[in-house]
């Protein structure tokens, strides 16, 4: 416990000097502990902890229909992720002999920024709609067995950064995934040499 000793320091000295009596004062601080303590323990439960940030993904409702969801062949754009960081593309449905099969990279020349951007000027351009023009454009992913957890992520949030309202993510087809194993085999053969 904390003393305060407030006796005088200097003292007269003779006759008809009083002696004062030596007075001293004790403050006892185990209630400012207490109250410490108490304010403490205020300030923990009352503060908000940080909140954990998440990618925020909005699921459909979930009503069974017999029809599956259409979108217009022109205004869909189908990405398929493959080993490497390696990124494919094609508009609409996949041709037969594979020409509209495309390469793209995450950045730098040909991104695939780039050919969201472009396909959704291309979908502006054709839609009769003055209140939503991207109505018709649909982004569909399709992450290859080879592809890792980070290019899925990169792409979710090109999606955010280009302000794709409608994509989704779907697994590749058997015929989709031995196009990317071949192209990717053709790429780290090319990377070689």
């Amino acid at each position: 416990m904390a003393e305060l000793d407030t006796s005088g320091g200097g003292h007269k000295k003779g006759k008809g000097v009083k002696k004062g009596k030596k007075l001293s004062t004790r403050v006892d601080l185990t209630p400012m502990v207490d109250l410490g303590f108490l304010l403490i323990t205020f300030f923990i439960f009352t503060t908000t902890m940080s909140q954990p940030t998440a990618l925020k993904l909005f699921l459909p409702d979930d009503k069974v229909t017999d029809e599956p969801n259409k979108a217009k062949e022109s205004g869909v754009l189908t990405i398929l992720m493959g080993a490497d960081n390696h990124i494919y593309y094609y508009e609409g449905q996949l041709k037969s002999d594979g020409s509209n099969f495309l390469s793209a990279s995450y950045n730098g020349e040909n991104s695939i920024r780039d050919v969201i951007l472009k396909k959704k000027a291309d979908v502006r351009s054709r839609s009769r709609d003055t209140e939503n023009p991207y109505k018709d454009f649909v982004v569909v992913i399709k992450p290859g067995a080879d592809c890792n957890y980070k290019n899925v992520i990169d792409i979710l949030d090109e999606m955010a950064i280009n302000v794709v309202k409608k994509y989704a993510l779907v697994d590749i087809s058997d015929g989709e995934s031995q196009l990317v194993k071949i192209s990717d085999a053709s790429s780290q053969t090319s990377a070689s040499n």
